[in-house]
């Protein structure tokens, strides 16, 4: 997941990270941790990538500090954070309020960064299993949980709030993150789609879409409550008397067509652009179609449509989730 990185030298320098822990110089001076590491691995004839990575496998150590860009030093400090993570979740020693003792929040924040300062394509649910899996069982099983969740639950749902809090930091709206965090768990590709979300939602077409969005899901939420029913079926395209439903049905099947392809491709900004053009026939849906027909079979089929709105656009972005 890092390119560049050799295994060999990563694994090597994992082995040696933390033996300079134990010397009368570390000892005396905590601060040197690692950047003695470091003189002790040259002086040992072990290659400099493996000896920078010894020095560097710390960092991030906090907003201020500089993220390891060479491959081996970024792929030790990941697994070393990651791994420090895992063994706090697995025995449920978990950040409470303002209680961090063992800075897991700031350990988090460092595998955010290393990831996304990075470019790094790391699948985060894959990597908390591994790290999770260099547990015995009788520890991750060891947090004293009745509720039913596991180390790794917990340990997505803190990811999800670090995340939150970092890029909230750099001015992107919570409510955005949610809307595409969702069964996200490459933070690269998740950045993608938020900017590019919110970017779309910052122009008109965007706005108008949010607005055509809420009022469907309210009729189709409201008339599901009512009627004790689901209307995610398909929509059944004989039973589309008016132009203005035969026009919003094809504009959804172009639409969630081009959204895929470009998802595919992650070009997310194209994603959007193919949800703007529903924007017209959406509003003419609205503007002449009533809804709730007097014909039974009509006004589900109706509410299937919109339904099948809701759906495609929930396909680039859970658009519930978004804010006034």
């Amino acid at each position: 997941f890092v390119p560049g990185c050799k295994p060999d030298e990563a694994m090597r320098a994992g082995r040696l990270a933390k033996a300079d822990l134990v010397t009368e110089m570390v000892g005396e001076f905590p601060e040197l941790q690692g950047a003695m590491g470091r003189r002790y691995a040259r002086a040992h004839g072990e290659n400099a990538a493996v000896a920078l990575a010894i020095a560097d496998h710390y960092s991030p150590a906090g907003p201020a500090d500089s993220c390891p860009d060479a491959p081996v030093s970024a792929a030790v400090a990941l697994a070393d954070k990651l791994d420090t993570l895992a063994g706090f979740f697995a025995i449920g020693e978990t950040p409470t309020g303002s209680r961090d003792p063992y800075a897991l929040r700031r350990a988090a924040l460092g595998v955010i960064r290393l990831i996304l300062e990075n470019g790094l394509r790391l699948p985060l649910e894959e990597a908390f299993r591994t790290a999770l899996n260099g547990y015995p069982e009788s520890i991750r099983n060891s947090g004293g949980r009745d509720d039913g969740r596991s180390a790794q639950t917990e340990l997505r749902a803190f990811f999800a709030d670090r995340l939150k809090v970092h890029l909230r930091d750099q001015g992107i709206r919570h409510d955005h993150i949610a809307a595409v965090l969702n069964g996200e768990d490459d933070l690269v590709r998740l950045l993608l789609r938020v900017h590019a979300l919110s970017s779309f939602l910052d122009t008109d077409e965007g706005g108008d879409l949010l607005s055509a969005y809420r009022r469907a899901n309210s009729i189709v939420t409201m008339e599901e409550k009512k009627d004790g029913a689901s209307y995610d079926g398909d929509v059944d395209r004989d039973r589309l008397p008016l132009e203005e439903e035969r026009f919003l049905e094809a504009a959804l099947d172009g639409a969630a067509a081009a959204a895929k392809s470009a998802i595919a491709d992650e070009d997310y900004v194209e994603a959007m652009k193919s949800m703007a053009a529903l924007r017209g026939p959406v509003d003419r849906f609205f503007d002449r179609v009533t809804v709730n027909a007097d014909d039974a079979d009509l006004r589900a089929n109706r509410l299937r449509l919109l339904s099948r709105f809701r759906s495609t656009l929930g396909g680039v972005a859970d658009f519930s989730l978004i804010e006034a």
